[in-house]
């Protein structure tokens, strides 16, 4: 088990998905380059393709062929994004892990949106996937986008130093992604990341909010950025101790 860092520079991108699929792939490869010192990356849900459910064949196709290049480009860097992919005669939106040119973590997302017909296009992942994972000492956790939602699970992803949150969040519900990824990170005592879209119909409010609540965010920006400090986790976990 490697030693956690104390502090870890990252970023969360709040982008517009064009319909050129090739655009998102290089604006995201222009970001990687221009920014090595970010060591955590984290794409809105389905940047590359959006959800384009007229063309999810093209769309599958395009995400795993920008997946063989992300791979080729990721080093040290740890870049989390969600893809749409055929699985046999189905298609899934699949969250992924890139770190070291390998792919360390995969979930497909198992709450599916009905509100926007995700369930008539995707077949949802297993809840039993949804639990914390560990890259270079630091235990991460994955929620895609309407999985916010569920307090089952904040159950299964307590313990993660960091939550990620990859999101196609709508703007008319703007509200309720802010407070519920601040009540995340303050029921957890975890950093947590949100990665919203900012499609003219999304709510943006991508974020980076500390145990204690603290957010940085700033809907104008591409990128929001932070250093996450563990030590915060650590001093609010001991200052109030949740036993079960």
């Amino acid at each position: 088990m490697l030693q956690k860092p104390k502090t870890l520079d990252v970023v969360t991108l709040q982008l517009p998905s064009h319909k050129r699929y090739q655009e998102n792939l290089d604006k995201l490869l222009t970001y990687l380059k221009n920014n090595p010192e970010k060591q955590l990356i984290l794409a809105p849900e389905v940047f590359l393709t959006g959800l384009d459910y007229e063309h999810l064949v093209t769309a599958a196709k395009f995400s795993a062929n920008a997946l063989k290049t992300l791979k080729k480009e990721v080093g040290d860097q740890v870049l989390v994004l969600t893809l749409i992919l055929e699985d046999g005669d189905d298609f899934v939106n699949q969250a992924i892990v890139i770190h070291k040119h390998k792919i360390i973590h995969t979930q497909e997302k198992v709450k599916l949106f009905k509100l926007g017909d995700e369930d008539l296009y995707f077949k949802a992942g297993k809840k039993k996937k949804i639990k914390p994972f560990e890259v270079e000492g630091v235990s991460y956790a994955l929620l895609i986008c309407f999985e916010l939602r569920f307090k089952e699970l904040w159950k299964q992803v307590e313990g993660a130093d960091v939550v990620l949150v990859p999101a196609r969040w709508g703007k008319p519900r703007k509200r309720h992604l802010e407070i519920l990824s601040r009540a995340l990170a303050v029921m957890n005592q975890c950093y947590v990341m949100i990665s919203n879209s900012s499609d003219e119909d999304m709510a943006s409010s991508s974020a980076i909010i500390s145990p204690t609540g603290a957010e940085t965010m700033n809907d104008k920006q591409e990128a929001i950025e932070a250093t996450i400090d563990f030590r915060e986790i650590k001093k609010m976990r001991r200052y109030i101790v949740m036993d079960s």
